[in-house]
C-alpha cells in the first residue's frame, strides 16, 4: 500500500486563485472589519458567491452536498461507495483545503462566505429527498444565500437533551407551533433577515415534540426567513470572528408547514432521528477543524517571517540539543500543526469513502482547537511587543483561534464522544 501526500488536482487548482482573494479580499479588510464589528463585507459576498457559481465541479462551485460554509460540491466518482473506479471521492478533502486557506486569510470572512452552513448540512443529513431539492437548491440561484443552525440556548448548550424549544403540533392547520429561545447562532442575522441584497435563508430549530422522551423527542425544523413570531434579539459582541454575526433568536408562537421538520414526526423510543441529524457534525466539525488550522498556519508563518527578518534561521535536522530554545519551538509548532492536519485528512477522507468517522472526527476537531490555541498563544510569546501589538495582526488570530475550541462542539464534549466511541459507552454510562 502507499501513501501519497501530493495535493490532488482539484485542490492545487484553487488555491492560487483562493490564496489571491485571501490576501487581496481579506487580509486587507480584517482589521477594519475587526473595529467595526456587525458591518457586512458585501463586496466579498457578492464575489464569493459568483465565484462559487462560475467554478467546477471539485472547486468552490455547490452543487448538492453542504458543508459548513457552503454546499458541498458533487462527489467524483471513486472506489467508495457508489463511486465508478476511475478515482477516490475527494469532495471534502478538497473543502477542507479550500476552508483552511481562506481562514489563513481570515476566518472571520470565511465564516460569512455565503451558503448553506450547518443549516443545509443539517438538511443533508436529515431531509427527505423533496426536503434537499427544495431547501439545498437556492444557493446556486442569483443572490448569495445563508443558513444557520440554532441549537443552544441559555440553560442547554452542550447538553442538548435540556433543550427547552417546543414544537407542537396544530391539528387542525396541520402546522408545527414552536416557542423558544436560541442563542450563540453564526449567521443567524444574514439567515433569516431579508437584506436586499440576499436570497431567501432558513433556521434550522432544533426543538422538542416530546419533552418527557428526551433525546428521542429531538427535532430539527426549517423556519424560512422573514417568517412572522422570529425575532434577532442581539447580535453578539465577540473577542474573535467579529465580522462574523452571532446572534440570539426567539420564537414565539411561529408557524411552519408540517413537511418543515426533518425527520420522523413520531416519537419512538430509540434516539435514532436525533442521531441521524446529529451526524451533520460528523461531516462538519473536520471542515472546522480545517478553519482553525489555517488560523494556526497563518500565526506560525508570520512568526517564521519575523525571525527571518532579524536574522534568525531555523536549523532542521540538528540534535535538539544542538539547537536553540526559539528553533525548538518553532519546529514543535510545525510538528503540532502538520499533525492536527493530518487527522482532519484522515477525517474527511473517511467521510468522501462513507466510512463512520464519528471517532476521528471529534479527534481532528479536538486536536485542532488545541493546536490552534497553543500556536497563536505561543507566536504571541514569541514576538513579545510586535505579537501584541495591534500593528500586526498577530493579535487577532489569536483572539481568533479560540473559537476553534468551542463553536460545534466544545473541546470537552468531544473528547467525551472520543472516549464513548473507544470505550464503546452510551450517553448516559459516560457523562
Amino acid at each position: 500500500m502507499t501513501i501519497e501526500f501530493e495535493s490532488p488536482k482539484p485542490i492545487v487548482q484553487t488555491q492560487f486563485v483562493l490564496k489571491t482573494v485571501a490576501e487581496e479580499m481579506m487580509r486587507s479588510k480584517s482589521r477594519y472589519f475587526d473595529e467595526h464589528e456587525h458591518e457586512i463585507p458585501w463586496d466579498y459576498i457578492e464575489f464569493m458567491h459568483n465565484a462559487m457559481k462560475s467554478l467546477s465541479a471539485g472547486s468552490l462551485a455547490p452543487k448538492e452536498k453542504p458543508s459548513s460554509s457552503s454546499p458541498l460540491p458533487e462527489r467524483e466518482g471513486g472506489r467508495g461507495e457508489g463511486g465508478n473506479g476511475k478515482r477516490p471521492p475527494i469532495a471534502y478533502q478538497v473543502l477542507a483545503s479550500q476552508i483552511e486557506m481562506l481562514a489563513w486569510g481570515d476566518v472571520g470572512f470565511y465564516l460569512v462566505t455565503p451558503g448553506g452552513g450547518l443549516g443545509a448540512a443539517a438538511v443533508q443529513a436529515a431531509g427527505t429527498p423533496e426536503q434537499k431539492a427544495k431547501f439545498l437548491a437556492r444557493f446556486t440561484e442569483e443572490k448569495p444565500t445563508f443558513a444557520a443552525m440554532c441549537m443552544t440556548e441559555a440553560g442547554a448548550g452542550s447538553d442538548t437533551a435540556s433543550i427547552r424549544a417546543r414544537a407542537v403540533l396544530d391539528e387542525k392547520t396541520n402546522e408545527w407551533v414552536i416557542n423558544g429561545e436560541k442563542i450563540f447562532v453564526t449567521a443567524g442575522d444574514k439567515s433569516f433577515t431579508e437584506y436586499e441584497k440576499l436570497g431567501k435563508g432558513f433556521l434550522v430549530v432544533w426543538a422538542s415534540i416530546d419533552p418527557s422522551a428526551g433525546r428521542a423527542g429531538m427535532r430539527a425544523f426549517v423556519i424560512e426567513s422573514g417568517t412572522k413570531g422570529v425575532s434577532i434579539n442581539k447580535l453578539e459582541h465577540k473577542l474573535g470572528i467579529r465580522v462574523s454575526d452571532t446572534a440570539a433568536i426567539s420564537f414565539v408562537d411561529v408557524r411552519v408547514p408540517f413537511d418543515h421538520i426533518l425527520g420522523s414526526p413520531t416519537v419512538e423510543k430509540t434516539t435514532t432521528g436525533f442521531k441521524g441529524a446529529m451526524a451533520t457534525f460528523d461531516a462538519t466539525r473536520p471542515l472546522v477543524a480545517a478553519s482553525g488550522l489555517g488560523v494556526a498556519r497563518a500565526a506560525l508563518e508570520f512568526v517564521k517571517e519575523k525571525l527571518t527578518e532579524n536574522g534568525v534561521q531555523i536549523r532542521y535536522g540538528l540534535p535538539r540539543q544542538k539547537i536553540t530554545n526559539i528553533e525548538r519551538e518553532v519546529i514543535d509548532m510545525e510538528i503540532m500543526l502538520k499533525s492536527a492536519w493530518l487527522m482532519v485528512i484522515k477525517a474527511v477522507w473517511m467521510a468522501d469513502n462513507k466510512k463512520p468517522n464519528a471517532l476521528e472526527s471529534s479527534m481532528s476537531k479536538v486536536k485542532a482547537g488545541d493546536v490552534c490555541t497553543k500556536i497563536t498563544q505561543k507566536a504571541v510569546e514569541l514576538l513579545g511587543p510586535l505579537g501584541y501589538s495591534r500593528e500586526f495582526l498577530l493579535e487577532k488570530w489569536f483572539r481568533d483561534a479560540k473559537i476553534t475550541d468551542i463553536y460545534e462542539g466544545t473541546g470537552q464534549i468531544n473528547r467525551l464522544v472520543v472516549a464513548r466511541q473507544i470505550l464503546g459507552y452510551s450517553g448516559s454510562e459516560l457523562r
